[in-house]
């Protein structure tokens, strides 16, 4: 059995490893909830399952992979608790987007900018980000963690549960419909 001392430093080094991957956890979750609140829950989530697991982690297998499975594992149960919850309806926000809707130049103020969408404005064309944003959840998935992440096809099947085929057949869709969304944007003479 290890020393008391010898659980600590993995456990130190467990943390300092797990925790390098906030950031691209973090841009995952805000590309699967879109709502940055809801991102930020779903990460904390994330690590809290995973450092309470951690004795369960395989030293020398790839801690981010295992971290981006919970994250996507945690965010499929989410969206199916949710769907078994009763809808409350409000009416009166009903009407203020109607009335938003009809008359459009009566919003009030835009959207705060988060993190991320101020980092893509600066990184990404605005019409790639509309491209990316426009596509298919499941295709955005699978594009963002392989194209942005960089994760393998077998990690990211991993992640999302699906057959590698599947992930290479997402990826493919994804990026032939970015690229038509994209190509009839581009000038005649480009």
């Amino acid at each position: 059995m290890p020393s008391r001392e010898g659980l600590d430093a993995v456990s130190a080094s467990f943390e300092v490893e797990a925790l390098a991957s906030l950031d691209s956890l973090y841009r995952t979750a805000l590309r699967l909830t879109r709502v940055p609140a809801d991102a930020e829950d779903l990460v904390q989530e994330t690590y809290l399952k995973a450092f309470r697991a951690a004795d369960q982690f395989e030293p020398g297998t790839n801690l981010r992979a295992w971290l981006f499975t919970i994250l996507h594992n945690t965010a499929r149960n989410r969206v199916r608790d949710r769907a078994r919850d009763s809808v409350v309806i409000d009416s009166e926000a009903v009407e203020r987007a109607a009335e938003v809707a009809a008359f459009p130049g009566a919003t009030s103020s835009p959207a705060p900018e988060t993190p991320e969408s101020l980092l893509l404005r600066d990184t990404l064309a605005p019409e790639l980000q509309a491209a990316i944003n426009a596509l298919p959840d499941a295709f955005r998935q699978a594009v963002w963690l392989r194209d942005v992440e960089e994760f393998s096809y077998a990690e990211i099947a991993r992640m999302l549960d699906i057959p590698v085929g599947t992930v290479m057949s997402r990826i493919s869709r994804g990026r032939h419909l970015l690229y038509e969304q994209l190509h009839h944007l581009r000038p005649v003479n480009a």
